[in-house]
């Protein structure tokens, strides 16, 4: 086994200082076996919802579509399995989302160093065949559950350490695969809501819509999306309907995490010092809130010391190389004259330390339980629930556009759940409080409200109740006045009539003084100008139901001038009790 590590070093190494001939990025990220079968389930899955509309695939198809991809890509003759279905469109599918991720796998490796290689290389330091050996494994698709643990139906199975820990491990080594390689969708997908940001498989599916809308990686459509809501101003900010305002707190501190990561990075020049800063930060957000009897706090701690002690064996290593034959990475360095030449050497070291560390993680051997892998059951890192990336990229199922229940009903049911919930006892009655005199009595039903008299039955005039008593002039006027009424039926006349006596009889007793003062008045008023009230009265009722018209002025006879002089005095006369009023308020 010794020979074939030997060999995939030396592959990835010469890939690394030849990458510029066959890529357009030095940052340019490798896929393990892990990887790649997490890349694969996407990709069936992605073709099962084109052809059947379900985004989803069983375990056993991945598997032998695993082996069908290894044997095919690295042209060895095929096994006793027949053809698998849609092939070709797998593919497709898994090529497009590494070219998307600007990332490779350890076959396109093994393919670019017959090509990258030196005068100095081996020839073939790998064969197919042993790389398909390398990457197919173990396969064990059941895990058999440990007999030294009693288990009963209602206790919940937990995960176990390793699967832990390979969880953990692979957020640590997404982290720092985003400050490389930023559009690395599937490292975003294992981060986002590690430790728990409330962005759920709604916010990713959100964050994906609007990436594939914009033609961009995920992290820079979450990126760009933070950015414009901080910088952009009234008028670049996004709309108010942009799905992503919903999940602003969360991408806002997921976007900052990753500037204090690259505010590390830029700031310590020491590569050693810089990388056990970003694993200590990682952690730090890991075991927030957790105790020390954790699991998950266990596993990263031990995966903390592990990455730290890892970064500083790569960082001696590769300045020793340094001293001696240069360390066969990038070897271009940015021009002195360059406008940003302060800053451009800022991290870089660090970055082909971590480059070298991924690399070496690419490298480890594959996972022997692949349900460990691509099962939806995986161990709660943080929230309520374990980062599946399958479950991630499924997006919502999408309305049809049909209601289950027509609209009369839902609107009942609304109805029904915003109405304050009555305690009634055992047979029936309302329980209230001794303070239900200040409760809102309930809305009467909707049969009283539309309870009301027809147009035809409703008067145009209404007079008030006859009064029990001796009838005034304005009554008998009235009366006369014949035209100005509408007759009203005959068998409702006796009913208002009735209750009219009846309000009449019970409020008259209670306002007897009133109505003498009322009438008293009224009769000093009638003296003075009764001959002109009876004339505007009848005016009015002709004139009811006809446009208002201007009356031209009439000429000032000598009488009517010599009477409104004559009048004029009149009205600086005292009425009765003002000149005591007056007097008193002297004093």
């Amino acid at each position: 086994m010794g020979t074939l590590e030997d060999g995939l070093k030396t592959m990835v190494k010469t890939f690394r200082r030849e990458c510029r001939r066959v890529s357009q990025s030095e940052r340019t990220t490798i896929h393990g076996a892990d990887g790649m079968l997490m890349v694969l389930q996407l990709a069936m899955a992605e073709v099962s919802k084109q052809q059947s509309g379900e985004f989803k695939v069983a375990l056993s198809d991945v598997l032998m579509a695993w082996k069908h991809l290894l044997l095919n890509k690295l042209h060895l003759p095929p096994h006793n399995f027949g053809c698998l279905e849609n092939y070709d469109l797998i593919l497709e599918a898994y090529e497009s989302f590494l070219k998307r991720s600007n990332t490779v796998d350890l076959v396109d490796i093994l393919s670019a160093y017959k090509q990258l290689r030196g005068d100095s290389d081996p020839e073939e330091p790998v064969s197919p065949t042993q790389l398909f050996e390398f990457l197919s494994g173990d396969v064990e698709v059941s895990e058999l559950p440990d007999s030294s643990v009693p288990s009963t139906p209602s206790s919940k199975h937990r995960p176990c350490s390793s699967q832990v820990k390979m969880a953990v491990r692979r957020v640590y080594c997404s982290y720092l695969d985003l400050l490389v390689n930023s559009k690395n969708d599937l490292a975003l997908a294992l981060t986002l809501d590690v430790p728990s940001r409330t962005l759920g498989r709604a916010a990713f599916t959100d964050v994906k819509r609007a990436a594939c809308i914009k033609n961009t990686s995920l992290f820079l459509a979450v990126t760009s999306f933070v950015r414009a809501i901080q910088l952009g101003g009234k008028g670049y900010a996004p709309a108010e309907s942009d799905p992503l305002r919903k999940h602003l707190k969360g991408l806002s501190d997921f976007v900052q995490f990753l500037d204090n990561l690259e505010e590390i990075l830029g700031e310590i020049p020491d590569p050693s010092a810089c990388g056990a800063r970003l694993v200590a930060a990682v952690r730090a957000v890991l075991v927030k809130g957790r105790s020390s009897g954790d699991m998950v706090y266990a596993a990263a701690e031990d995966t903390a010391k592990d990455l730290r002690e890892r970064i500083c064996q790569l960082h001696q290593a590769q300045r020793q190389t340094a001293d001696g034959d240069g360390t066969g990475i990038s070897p271009a360095r940015p021009k002195a004259y360059a406008i940003n030449h302060a800053t451009a050497y800022g991290g870089r070291e660090t970055v082909k330390v971590l480059m070298a560390l991924l690399d070496e993680e690419a490298l480890a051997p594959p996972c022997r339980n692949k349900a460990d892998l691509l099962s939806e059951d995986q161990p709660v890192l943080s929230g309520d629930e374990g980062t599946c990336v399958l479950a991630l990229f499924r997006s919502p199922e999408a309305s049809t556009g049909c209601s289950p229940e027509p609209l009369r009903s839902r609107v009942q049911s609304r109805e029904d759940l915003l109405k304050p919930k009555i305690q009634r006892d055992v047979r029936g009655r309302a329980i209230r409080s001794q303070f239900a005199c200040t409760y809102k009595d309930e809305e009467p039903p909707l049969v009283r409200l539309l309870d009301f008299p027809s147009t035809s039955q409703v008067p145009t005039c209404v007079h008030p109740a006859p009064k029990c008593g001796a009838p005034r002039e304005e009554d008998e006027d009235l009366q006369t006045d014949g035209a100005s009424q509408v007759t009203e039926p005959a068998a409702e006349r006796p009913i208002k009539e009735s209750s009219a006596q009846r309000q009449g009889a019970a409020l008259g007793p209670k306002s007897r003084n009133t109505n003498r003062r009322r009438e008293a008045d009224k009769q000093r008023i009638q003296g003075k100008g009764g001959k002109r009230k009876q004339v505007d009265s009848s005016d009015q009722h002709e004139l009811e139901n006809q446009p208002p018209q201007k009356k031209a002025p009439a000429p000032v006879s000598a009488e009517n001038a010599g009477r409104k002089v004559s009048k004029a005095p009149s009205k600086r006369k005292l009425i009765t009790g003002q000149g005591k009023l007056t007097s008193f308020f002297r004093v």
